[in-house]
């Protein structure tokens, strides 16, 4: 049972503010993502097509042009590598050095007719050789990766304009209401 003021009942509760300004920005927000949508379906029929077969295309011409330079590469190697002799060393003539002990002299002795020895000559010989042949090689670099496939300064926009749809929604929450 209620045992308050009985004269209170009787009178209807005081209207509610208009909704106006909630539909206005409604209908401006709704106006919004609908222009968005068109704006990236037409991006994507007008822009990014044509843009993605040109890159396809130039993807094809770059991949053939590098198996061009392999195969060239492969060739001239091959070529430069039946061609190539080892050059005549001239032999110095015999001095009269004397020789101090007998253990130096075997030292030297093994080590000019060590095989081992002869093999890595040849192989500087043949590595100052190829420093001083230029030889053409492809610089071709990808141009994938996450930002540039879905539009990174796209998404970064978008996100900021969500943050401040929530902070205009809460403002106008919280702004106090005029009655009059």
């Amino acid at each position: 049972m209620y045992e308050g003021d009985d004269a209170n009942l009787d009178e209807t509760p005081p209207e509610e503010s208009s909704n106006r300004t909630f539909y206005v920005i409604a209908a401006i927000l709704g106006g919004l993502i609908l222009l968005s949508l068109a704006c990236v379906a037409g991006y994507v029929l007008l822009v990014y097509q044509p843009q993605a077969n040109s890159r396809a295309e130039q993807q094809t011409a770059v991949a053939a042009q590098n198996i061009q330079v392999e195969q060239g590469l492969t060739g001239t190697a091959v070529s430069v590598a039946a061609t190539q002799t080892a050059f005549a060393t001239p032999t110095l003539p015999p001095t009269n050095t004397p020789v101090f002990s007998t253990a130096t002299a075997t030292v030297t002795s093994a080590a000019a007719s060590d095989p081992a020895t002869a093999t890595v000559a040849a192989a500087l010989t043949q590595a100052a050789q190829a420093q001083l042949t230029v030889i053409p090689t492809s610089t071709a670099l990808p141009g994938t990766g996450f930002a540039d496939e879905v539009g990174a300064p796209g998404l970064v926009i978008m996100a900021v304009a969500l943050i401040v749809v929530i902070f205009l929604a809460r403002r106008l929450r919280t702004a106090p209401v005029s009655n009059k």
